[in-house]
């Protein structure tokens, strides 16, 4: 019992050396909110990412009072996409909130789920209008789920055309892609040097299954930031377990959860931000989360990977898609309508 005791433990330091920072890799602060720079771009953005889908919560009164608070805490980086909410009034209500911060002063990133070099190029121009500018930081191919989707926007005619082109033209400086199954990110990175890769990164999809490790390395082997998202994720609902919020997955709720769960992500080596689950409130507890951020410990580990153990994983249906080669053509989760039944996905 001692020696398999001893020899766990000796795993689990080996791993914790593999997988986490051993070094602070804050290159500055904003308000009390850390700033790293994203990878090979040189760009220094915020840990916390806001996201733009929380605005479908509100209304464009809200949304410019969200924003506003969100960089007055030093958040500098906004993300977002027109799926995102109905109608695309997400990037509209981004868009016109924006108007009130000196362009210059963060970085803004869109997304495209579009597959053809057209239909991106129709998307990208209209997220420009809507978001009134003229260029984005970091453009990006939106919801990766299968090798059939990257074949398409990778191959001639495809998406990627257009992200090339937007590029070339000044339209974006950076490029990158989301992805919800390993394989499609894998693919993705294999076929291009991208930028930045995002991805789901959480304490639970971690622990339950190892989800997100592969991706780790290979955006390390590649040199592409990662910006995780779901990084305050708890897996799917259980069906014992009242829902405090009304959303497609759990997310951490009490300061100290969601302390703990953005110390783990933003510790792992290779990510450099992350995105809060779309609400202003939890954006905004993530933010003084994150003002005290420090890397997670193993003792942080290890009462994590204890909440784990009460966990679900909410991503292992898109996971196992990722090898089909079918298109991802509809929501993974059509029980929860509470995402607009949209393709709501970052």
């Amino acid at each position: 019992m001692i020696n398999n005791t001893t020899n766990t433990n000796m795993i689990e330091i080996e791993r914790l050396l593999t997988d986490f920072k051993t070094t602070d890799d804050i290159s500055s602060r904003v308000a009390g909110l850390p700033r790293r720079v994203l990878g090979r771009t040189q760009q220094e953005v915020s840990i916390i990412t806001f996201p733009g889908l929380a605005l479908m919560h509100e209304d464009q009164d809200q949304s410019n009072v969200a924003i506003r608070r969100a960089f007055d805490k030093g958040c500098n980086y906004f993300d977002v996409a027109p799926a995102y909410g109905r109608d695309g009034e997400c990037e509209i209500k981004l868009g016109a909130a924006l108007q009130q911060l000196p362009r210059q002063d963060y970085v803004l990133s869109c997304k495209t789920k579009a597959r053809d070099k057209e239909g991106a190029r129709v998307e990208l121009e209209r997220s420009l209008e809507r978001l009134k500018t003229a260029h984005f930081e970091l453009y990006q191919l939106h919801h990766l789920v299968t090798v059939d989707e990257v074949k398409r926007a990778m191959g001639p005619g495809g998406a990627m055309e257009t992200l090339l082109a937007a590029r070339e033209s000044g339209k974006a400086k950076w490029l990158g892609f989301s992805a919800h199954s390993t394989r499609a990110a894998v693919e993705a990175m294999r076929a291009f040097d991208f930028d930045t890769v995002m991805f789901p990164v959480s304490f639970a999809e971690f622990y339950l299954r190892d989800f997100g490790r592969e991706v780790l390395e290979v955006a390390a082997e590649r040199g592409a930031a990662v910006i995780a998202i779901k990084p305050m994720c708890m897996g799917a609902w259980p069906k014992e377990v009242e829902r405090a919020r009304k959303w497609w997955y759990r997310t951490t709720e009490t300061p100290e959860e969601i302390s703990l769960s953005l110390r783990f992500s933003l510790s792992l080596k290779g990510v450099v931000t992350g995105i809060p689950p779309s609400f202003v409130d939890l954006v905004d507890k993530a933010i003084l989360a994150a003002n005290d951020y420090q890397t997670a410990t193993l003792a942080d580990r290890n009462q994590l990977r204890e909440l784990a153990r009460h966990c679900e994983s909410v991503f292992i249906r898109e996971d196992e898609r990722g090898n089909s080669t079918a298109g991802n053509h509809r929501a993974p989760y059509p029980e929860h309508p509470e995402t607009c039944g949209l393709e709501a996905w970052v």
